[in-house]
């Protein structure tokens, strides 16, 4: 059995600490993309508003597996004027569009709560499209020390 020596084992420990350092810097980057896309994809190139979208997130999430999120759009939801869809985007999780919430004039309020999964700190997004043809959305930060769904390919 061939003995380790001190330079050989500092070698391999300074090349074992460099390799996730550039590892992890790279995964970021790739998946760190910016909403634009989406948006102008969902929106046919209509110009998307902020307000009227109240996106309530925590801050701070221990655990990306199931964050509470909560979303109210201001409609009456009338015939004639109410939320039609709400769209939650993630500009870090391997699949940007997190989820779709349709809605019509019977609905009685534009809300909803659910959990999402969420692949580390990151901006989530929450777009209303109305019946009027307008878009509004909100954004908001979350750190999340637990990352969830990460792709592995």
């Amino acid at each position: 059995m061939k003995r380790l020596q001190r330079r050989g084992f500092l070698a391999g420990l300074a090349g074992m600490i460099a390799l996730p350092a550039t590892w992890s810097t790279g995964v970021v980057a790739q998946q760190l993309r910016s909403v634009e896309p989406l948006l102008l994809a969902l929106t046919n190139g209509v110009p998307v508003r902020k307000g009227r979208v109240t996106l309530d997130l925590p801050q701070l999430a221990d655990n990306g597996n199931a964050v509470l999120l909560k979303v109210s759009v201001e409609s009456p939801m009338s015939a004639t004027h109410h939320v039609k869809s709400i769209h939650l985007i993630s500009n870090r999780n391997p699949v940007a569009e997190m989820a779709n919430f349709y809605l019509g004039p019977r609905t009685g309020r534009a809300q909803i709560a659910t959990r999402v999964r969420l692949a580390g700190s990151q901006t989530v997004t929450a777009v209303a499209v109305l019946s009027d043809g307008s878009f509004w959305m909100d954004s908001a930060p979350i750190v999340v020390t637990l990352s969830s769904c990460l792709d592995e390919s």
